[in-house]
């Protein structure tokens, strides 16, 4: 009987094991896997705010939209690369070393594109060249590290990926709090920061990690990864590519259209509901090996309990960050904004990413139950349709009546994504798919 039982026998009578027993696991489950993720949207809170206060809204807005870019771009290798990883180590046999080294070496090629990706975008934004290649430096060490991430979980060694997070998470505010001490700061050290915390992420993996990903790259094969592409990735891919369009849409029109300052007050927002994307964007990579180990082991129960505790503690996470930021712009303004800033302005786009990040909140455990049911094609066709409802309404409603009313369009696309994917889920959760 483990400890995770929820009934253990005595003189031959099942008994219900005790409350607190049934919760222990969970909390330490969740706790190890959601501590990683909050310890880093805590770093990016503070640094967000010091970005807030100390910069103009121009340099503000494009620090955000590559805070926007960068996790996308995570998703992606989530998808694309860490996805397999999970799937494949769930296996009995595991993930072969031929299979581990051609992920890397795909890995290391998507960093590469990446880094391309968001100096171009950041560039086109109005970046100076110096500080988008700073930032695509940080998302190509960022991609690298979440591959790592992923594969911890995948082997069962959580306590890496939460010492990784907390040495990013720490690393990034001792180097901050450092430069404004000595009043060093500028955007282009506040990007340097962000890189230098991404590199000392790797630390949390051991001394051997980065140097496999490079040994190792040079043992595997991009065309074994067609393989991978062809039965898994170009699916999962498509569904991140439309999720994105379908929940940041207004990130990038805002920005291309009207340029960084105007996409300064919805990043507001983004900052203050930042704990609750940060776990639902990190918190997957653990759920979805246990969630695929569940269904290879044909424990349907297990896979929909595991569905309705993620939930849960989405949930928690997610009252408590609204409660926290309304109490902050209600009464404490000034601990947020500056001058500039309009605080009832601020008050209806928290309202607004409270309601979009409540229906991602109540869709993503599903979505992730689906990855773990090798499901990602059904998942990119319910992108397919959330993605063009949220495009075309955040156009219409940025062009006829202003940014803040785009995230409209984003709260909509975000509706019919949640209700197909919920009704996609029913039939794996039940047996039936």
């Amino acid at each position: 009987m483990t400890v995770a039982s929820s009934a253990v026998m005595m003189d031959g009578v099942e008994i219900p094991a005790p409350p607190l027993r049934r919760f222990l696991p969970v909390a330490m489950r969740y706790g190890l896997s959601a501590a990683g993720p909050l310890c880093m949207s805590g770093a990016h809170f503070v640094a967000a705010l010091i970005f807030l206060r100390m910069f103009s809204r121009a340099e503000f807005g494009l620090i955000s939209f590559m805070l926007v870019i960068v996790p996308f771009c995570l998703s992606l290798c989530g998808a694309m690369i860490g996805a397999p990883a999970a799937i494949g180590n769930a296996r009995p046999q595991g993930l072969s070393a031929a299979e581990l080294a051609t992920l890397m070496k795909a890995n290391l090629v998507f960093a590469v594109v990446v880094s391309g990706l968001v100096f171009a975008l950041t560039v086109v934004s109005g970046a100076p060249v110096a500080r988008a290649f700073v930032f695509g430096a940080y998302g190509a060490v960022m991609c690298l590290r979440w591959f790592a991430r992923s594969y911890s979980y995948a082997t069962n060694h959580p306590v890496r990926v939460l010492l990784s997070d907390i040495l990013y998470s720490a690393g990034l505010l001792t180097l901050l709090v450092a430069l404004l001490l000595l009043h060093a700061l500028t955007p282009l050290r506040g990007a340097q920061g962000l890189l230098v915390a991404a590199l000392l992420g790797f630390a949390g993996f051991g001394r051997t990690f980065l140097r496999d990903q490079f040994r190792w790259t040079a043992i595997g094969s991009l065309r074994d990864y067609g393989q991978v592409w062809r039965d898994l990735a170009r699916w999962s891919a498509m569904g991140v590519v439309l999720t994105e369009l379908t929940v940041n849409a207004h990130a990038y029109l805002v920005t291309l259209l009207a340029g960084p300052a105007a996409f300064a007050p919805l990043a507001v927002g983004a900052l203050l509901m930042r704990p609750v994307q940060l776990v639902l964007t990190a918190v997957p990579d653990r759920e979805r090996p246990v969630m695929a180990r569940q269904l290879v082991r044909g424990d349907r129960a297990g896979a929909r309990r595991s569905v309705n505790q993620f939930r849960s503690v989405a949930g928690a996470v997610w009252l408590a960050t609204v409660s926290l930021s309304a109490v902050l712009l209600l009464w404490f303004p000034h601990l947020i904004l500056k001058k500039g800033y309009d605080p009832s302005q601020a008050l209806l786009v928290l309202a607004f990413y409270a309601a979009i990040t409540a229906t991602r909140t109540l869709r993503t455990p599903e979505s992730v139950l689906l990855q773990a049911a090798r499901q990602f094609r059904a998942l990119a066709g319910a992108s397919l349709w959330s993605s063009a409802v949220s495009i075309t309404a955040t156009l219409l409603l940025v062009v006829t009546v202003g940014p803040v009313a785009s995230l409209a369009g984003i709260l909509l696309g975000e509706i019919v994504m949640a209700s197909r994917i919920h009704a996609l889920s029913r039939p794996v959760a039940s047996g039936h798919d």
